[in-house]
């Protein structure tokens, strides 16, 4: 299955428990569900603060534990970043990060979120996704 969407997922805290610079236990299911999105096309960027040698650690983990990158740190693969003429923002279809508002919510729900396509808004201080709201009735001149 081709898909041309890109999922941009961040490393400490996400895909393993955060122990920066140490490299935590992967988080339940991660590895499992980034495979998954993986066989179905979604392209997957490693977004993430690491850099140098600590980047290269955790590259290594995810590749020891089957997920190769479409890209890190970056759009696409081979993109060099001019701060002159590029905007730091990735280009992606979904950024997946533990600091999310409303926080992370594990990967069995990442993956229903991204199959489902779940939105969500905000109401004080619960994210509510709109696929599990109340829909109210509107109340206008023809209804």
């Amino acid at each position: 299955m081709m898909n041309n969407k890109k999922i941009a997922v961040d490393f400490d805290g996400t895909i393993v428990d955060d122990a920066y610079p140490a490299i935590g236990k992967p988080k339940i299911f991660a590895f499992e569900t980034l495979k998954k999105l993986q066989a179905q096309g979604y392209r997957l960027i490693l977004w993430t603060y690491r850099h140098g040698p600590a980047l290269d650690e955790a590259v290594e983990f995810c590749r020891k534990n089957g997920i190769e990158f479409y890209a890190i740190n970056s759009s696409f693969e081979g993109e060099v970043f001019d701060p002159e003429t590029q905007s730091r923002k990735l280009d992606a279809d979904w950024f997946i990060d533990d600091r999310n508002l409303g926080g992370f919510p594990g990967w069995g729900e990442i993956y229903n979120i991204i199959q489902e396509r779940i939105e969500f808004r905000v109401e004080g201080k619960e994210v509510l996704a709109y696929s599990k709201l109340k829909k109210e009735k509107k109340k206008g001149l023809f209804w």
